[in-house]
């Protein structure tokens, strides 16, 4: 009956996965912000974990990779070895889930084992969510925040990116996937509780009982 709640929990953890994996690979966590009266803008900046692109008047598109790791400032290598975390926990819960489906013979016919296995991988899928709401509402905080500083020149303020906006998306799918995957878990651990109960104490034997019991032991029989 809860067949449905684990094939929805998986998908929505392979899309989430698909998510992690271009928030951290797309240049487009902060963008040039077009700030003043002109409407004619010739370059376009995008700021990314690993590269900077420019894209000049929609005809030339470069990109160039960032030359040294020990240069970067720790808000951003911070943020890569987040991703990076978020990207392997969403491929390891994504494979949990499968060797926990009903038609994955990995873990033999043992349903029990199986339905730890999807509990698992909910509970990974949640943590990846987390862990990738840090890097991006971080980020997202620092432009917010020196958008809005007065001190800071107008040429070098940023905005949010579209690789942000796909982070937010992937957290909040893994968030379903993993919370659809552990209350599949619990469902089935009620079910089974309820379908085996625990076994009640034996009453204790009267005295008469335990005399027949006592000529019983006691009784041969010869041949």
């Amino acid at each position: 009956a809860f067949y449905p709640l684990q094939i929805a929990g998986l998908v929505c953890g392979f899309l989430g996965m698909v998510g992690t994996l271009a928030t951290t690979l797309l240049p487009q966590w902060r963008v040039s912000a077009f700030i003043g009266s002109n409407i004619i803008v010739f370059e376009r900046i995008w700021e990314g974990l690993w590269m900077n692109c420019v894209r000049q008047a929609r005809v030339r598109f470069q990109c160039k990779f960032y030359s040294s790791l020990l240069a970067l400032p720790p808000v951003l290598e911070a943020a890569r070895a987040l991703m990076c975390v978020a990207l392997a926990l969403s491929l390891i819960a994504l494979l949990i889930g499968i060797c926990g489906m009903k038609q994955i013979q990995c873990t033999g016919a043992n349903e029990k084992v199986k339905v730890y296995l999807l509990g698992t991988s909910g509970v990974l899928f949640i943590l990846t969510g987390i862990f990738i709401l840090i890097p991006v509402c971080w980020t997202a905080n620092i432009i917010i925040r020196d958008f809005y500083n007065p001190t800071i020149n107008a040429g070098q303020k940023r905005e949010l990116g579209a690789a942000l906006f796909i982070g937010w998306a992937s957290s909040a799918v893994l968030f379903i996937g993993g919370g659809l995957l552990c209350g599949f878990f619990w469902c089935n651990r009620k079910v089974q509780r309820q379908r085996y109960p625990a076994p009640v104490d034996c009453a204790p034997r009267t005295e008469k009982q335990r005399n027949v019991t006592v000529i019983s032991k006691s009784c041969t029989s010869y041949v």
